[in-house]
C-alpha cells in the first residue's frame, strides 16, 4: 500500500476541486495513483450528478462578465437547490467563470458551453459542474446565457446576485449605460420598443379593454378608441423607451427622452432573474407531520 501524503491529497484537491476526505479516499482506492484517482473521482461525481439531476433548482445566482474594451459581454444563470449553496464562494465563482467562458468561447448553445474549457477552472464547464455537485451535495444546472458583441458599448449590472442585466447601446457615456441597466433591473421592461412585444399580449390587453368597456355600458362606437388607449398605456409600461426613467428628477422623463438628450440609442438588452419561470416545490411540513401522525393512529 502506497503512502498517501498530505501533498498528494492537496494536488488532487486542486485538480478536482473536491473535498479532502473524498480525495484521500480516492487515492487509497487507487493505491496512490493520482491520475487514476482523478478519473475515479470524475466517475463518482458524474454518478452523483446524475442522481441529483431530477431535483428542482430554483435558487442560484447570475454571473456577468464584460471585456476590458467594453465590446464583449455575457450574463449566465446558474441554479442550485437552496439559497445556502447559492451563497457558497465556489458556486459564485463558478457562475462568474461560466459568464466569462461564454464571452470568450462564444458557444453556439448549451451543449457547446458545457463542453467548453471553463475559464479559471480545471476541465470543461460540465466537468467542473459535476465536481461541484459532488462537493456541495446539490443539483447544479447551467440554465441559460446570453452573449453580446457590439460595435457600440455594453453595460452590465447585477442587483445583488439574483438579477442580471446587459445592455447594448450607442452614444452617451458609462454612467448612462449603468443607469440604463439599473433601470431595467428595477422596471423589468419586456422589450426595447413595441416591435418586441408579443402580439398575443397586445391582443389580450385589447380584448380585455373592450370587454370591460362593454360591462360598464360604454357605447359600441367608443370601444375601439378605448381599447387603443389601453393598449398604448400597456406598451408604455412594458417597453423600455416608454417607461419613466427611475431616476427622473421630475418623475416624468421617459427613457426615450433621456436617450434623446444624450444623443444615444439602445440596440438590445437582456435581463435574467434567478428562478424566473421555474415552478418551486413548496414543502408543507405541518401537513406532512399531521399526515404521519394520523397514519400512526390508524396503525
Amino acid at each position: 500500500m502506497a503512502e498517501i501524503t498530505a501533498g498528494m491529497v492537496k494536488e488532487l484537491r486542486e485538480a478536482t476541486g473536491l473535498g479532502m476526505m473524498e480525495c484521500k479516499k480516492a487515492l487509497v482506492e487507487t493505491n496512490g495513483d493520482a491520475k487514476a484517482a482523478e478519473e475515479l473521482l470524475r466517475i463518482k461525481s458524474g454518478a452523483k450528478a446524475s442522481k441529483a439531476a431530477t431535483r428542482v433548482t430554483a435558487e442560484g445566482v447570475i454571473g456577468a462578465f464584460l471585456s476590458v474594451d467594453g465590446k464583449t459581454g455575457a450574463v449566465a444563470e446558474i441554479n442550485c437547490e437552496t439559497d445556502f449553496v447559492a451563497k457558497n464562494d465556489d458556486f459564485v465563482a463558478f457562475a462568474k467563470n461560466v459568464a466569462q467562458t461564454v464571452a470568450q468561447a462564444a458557444p453556439a448553445d448549451g451543449d457547446a458551453l458545457l463542453a467548453a474549457a471553463l475559464v479559471n477552472g480545471a476541465g470543461s464547464v460540465e466537468e467542473v459542474r459535476k465536481a461541484l455537485v459532488m462537493k456541495l451535495g446539490e443539483n447544479i444546472t447551467v440554465r441559460r446565457f446570453e452573449r453580446y458583441s457590439t460595435a457600440g458599448k455594453l453595460a452590465t449590472y447585477l442587483h445583488g446576485s439574483k438579477i442580471g442585466v446587459m445592455v447594448d447601446y450607442t452614444g452617451g457615456d458609462e454612467t448612462l449605460g449603468k443607469d440604463l441597466a439599473m433601470h431595467i433591473a428595477a422596471s423589468k421592461p419586456k422589450s426595447v420598443d413595441s416591435s418586441g412585444v408579443n402580439p398575443e399580449d397586445i391582443e389580450t390587453e385589447r380584448r380585455i379593454a373592450i370587454e370591460k368597456a362593454k360591462e360598464s355600458g360604454k357605447p359600441e362606437a367608443m370601444l375601439e378608441k378605448i381599447a387603443e388607449g389601453t393598449v398604448q398605456k400597456f406598451l408604455k409600461e412594458v417597453t423600455l423607451l416608454g417607461q419613466v426613467f427611475v431616476k427622473a428628477e421630475d418623475g416624468k422623463q421617459t427613457i426615450e427622452q433621456l436617450l434623446k438628450s444624450k444623443g444615444a440609442t439602445v440596440t438590445a438588452f437582456k435581463m435574467f432573474v434567478v428562478g424566473e419561470g421555474i415552478e418551486k416545490v413548496v414543502e408543507d411540513y405541518a401537513a406532512e407531520v399531521a399526515a404521519v401522525a394520523a397514519a400512526s393512529k390508524k396503525g
